[in-house]
Formats: C-alpha cells, sequence, structure tokens
C-alpha cells in the first residue's frame, strides 16, 4: 500500500483555522435587500459534523433566493477555507473562504463545477458581539471588471 499524501498543512493549523469558524454555529435570521424588492427574512443554520471536521450550512430562503447547502472545510494546503455551495436550482459552486478578524469573506474568480459568467465575492462583518453579520455579495461580469453590489445579506443570530 502506498504511503498516504502528507498535509501541508499541520493539525494544529487546521484545529486552529476551524475553531474560527465557532462564532458561526448557531441559528440566524437572513436578511437580503434586493433592488427593488421586499423579500421575507429566511433562515441559516451552521452546524459542526463528522467530528468536528466540517461545518455545515443549511439555508432555508424566500423567492427569488433559493434554499441552500454549503459544506465549509479546511483546505489542507493554504490553512484556509473552502466553502462547497449547492442551492435548490442546482447550482454547484466552490469558494475560496477566509474567517479573520471580524470579517468573513468567500470568493469565486474562476470556473469550478458550474462556469464561470461573472466573478462573485461577500464580504460580512461581524459585530463585537458575534451575533450580526452585516454584508453584501458583488460580482464583476469579466476578468478585470469592477465589483458591484449585487444584492445585501445579512444574518442576526437567534438562537
Amino acid at each position: 500500500m502506498e504511503d498516504m499524501e502528507v498535509s501541508v498543512v499541520d493539525a494544529a493549523a487546521r484545529q486552529e483555522s476551524l475553531k474560527r469558524l465557532d462564532v458561526l454555529v448557531g441559528e440566524w435570521v437572513v436578511e437580503a435587500e434586493f433592488p427593488g424588492m421586499e423579500v421575507p427574512p429566511g433562515r441559516s443554520v451552521f452546524e459542526w459534523t463528522l467530528d468536528g471536521q466540517f461545518l455545515v450550512q443549511r439555508t432555508e430562503a424566500p423567492n427569488p433566493a433559493p434554499d441552500g447547502l454549503a459544506i465549509i472545510a479546511v483546505d489542507p494546503e493554504t490553512g484556509g477555507c473552502t466553502q462547497h455551495y449547492y442551492d435548490s436550482r442546482g447550482v454547484v459552486r466552490l469558494y475560496a473562504m477566509t474567517f479573520d478578524e471580524g470579517v468573513w469573506q468567500l470568493l469565486r474568480e474562476s470556473p469550478d463545477f458550474s462556469p464561470l459568467s461573472f466573478r462573485q465575492r461577500y464580504v460580512g462583518y461581524v459585530s463585537e458581539d458575534g451575533d450580526t453579520i452585516r454584508g453584501a455579495w458583488e460580482i464583476a461580469r469579466g476578468e478585470s471588471a469592477a465589483w458591484e453590489r449585487d444584492f445585501s445579506l445579512s444574518y442576526r443570530r437567534s438562537r
């Protein structure tokens, strides 16, 4: 049997990356602001799975937003995180993710499981008490295009 490939990130660094995500664990009210539309709030739950090695996010959203499932994992090469995203439209995406010093960022700049017709990023700011995240999704329609706000997306802890 061949030797298993050794990860670049050691176990302590992996655990530290995962520990930073603890602030997300729980149930949240999700509020989206789409231009020209009034949308009722949704719900999102974050919970650890598989012995705390992955963080799962399940989101129930009113139209026009889809319901979603995301699995957050530590990238073994960088120690950063990845978010594997799936939704009720059948969309599958892979985001590079960071969660440092109260700033949550998701970034998709290259094709993955679906074509890349636009670049996409989310930047959210966690309140000091950890009970609110205010942020927005942005898009850029081209490799060198400027980022434009797509819609605001905020989380408010409910439990």
